[in-house]
């Protein structure tokens, strides 16, 4: 079925099914986790017991890592930002409690789960300066990004996608290296990050790929813009006081490269598994602009490979105000 009307077709059309991605793609509240499940217990005798074992295990991580961690966190944190950016794409009441609405709003719930628990891990560890990275988290919530995608939905869905995938790497790489440096409790922690975030990824795609069976070509030049913008990270605006805009991002991505946490190659093997995920080289009905569409970002991948084995990852570490001592 091709739907020929608006964007807001289209996602009254996905909208309908929300309810069903809702029950596969997020979890019961009352059921879930939560920070407080995976944190020394404040009511109970052993708690600065715990907390000392807690700080001692975070010794052995370097200062790459725990900047990382900082960086990480301070993404999460700005959660607000995130969630008001979908709340004004086009399809989305605002003051409603339609299918879209109930979708940001349990997804955003469960996302505020993430900044929580890592900031009461880091804050526990010792390892920060605590004020220098809430100086950084209330920066970046208020000088706002802007990801390229306006309020088209399907540019959003692309983002939110690619995001997803990117931040399952992110902690599933970070949850692996605390574990290698004796830090059990928190590879833990970033472990069931992780998992949320492949979560929220699987139904990114899959709001994508209902789209392309309704309105293919829209949908691919969406995919085409995003992706000839490049997928920004949503941190991108971070920064430390004193420090510009830009700046302290390109440092830590720095880091995040040299433990090859987040690496440019990550990024171009996301964007290989979204065409498979959504058969892009198999989609039909596509007019000439789409068609083209297809064609660039079938392509892209190569070309990315290309110019990544001639780029070249600082290896200088900077001094991040975030890290104590």
């Amino acid at each position: 079925m091709i739907l020929s009307g608006t964007r807001l077709d289209v996602m009254r059309f996905v909208g309908e099914k929300i309810d069903a991605s809702i029950d596969e793609f997020l979890k019961p509240i009352e059921t879930n986790w939560q920070p407080a499940d995976l944190l020394p217990d404040t009511t109970k005798e052993s708690f600065l017991d715990e907390v000392k074992l807690l700080r001692e295990s975070t010794r052995e991580l370097s200062y790459d890592y725990v900047a990382v961690l900082v960086g990480d966190t301070i993404t999460e944190e700005a959660l607000p930002t995130y969630e008001s950016w979908l709340m004004d794409m086009e399809g989305v009441e605002q003051g409603s409690t339609t299918a879209w609405t109930r979708w940001i709003r349990s997804w955003t719930a469960e996302e505020n789960r993430h900044g929580d628990l890592l900031n009461k891990f880091l804050y526990l560890s010792g390892r920060v300066n605590m004020r220098a990275m809430e100086v950084s988290t209330q920066y970046l919530i208020a000088d706002g990004f802007d990801i390229g995608t306006g309020r088209d939905p399907y540019r959003n869905f692309v983002y939110t996608s690619f995001q997803e995938l990117a931040t399952n790497v992110s902690h599933r790489r970070t949850a692996t290296l605390a574990k290698q440096a004796g830090c059990n409790q928190l590879s833990k922690i970033c472990g069931v990050i992780a998992s949320d975030e492949m979560r929220h990824a699987k139904a990114y795609k899959d709001f994508v790929r209902q789209i392309f069976e309704v309105d293919p070509s829209e949908m691919m030049l969406a995919f085409e813009d995003m992706m000839r913008k490049k997928i920004v990270m949503p941190a991108h605006f971070l920064r430390e006081s004193g420090v510009k805009i830009g700046q302290t991002f390109s440092h830590f991505s720095d880091a995040a490269q040299r433990l090859g946490v987040y690496t440019t190659y990550d990024y171009i093997e996301i964007a290989e598994a979204l065409l498979v995920d959504w058969k892009v080289d198999a989609i039909t009905d596509l007019n000439d602009a789409g068609q083209r569409a297809r064609d660039y970002v079938m392509a892209l991948p190569a070309r990315l490979r290309r110019i990544a084995e001639r780029t070249k990852v600082p290896a200088l570490e900077y001094p991040f105000s975030w890290i104590a001592g």
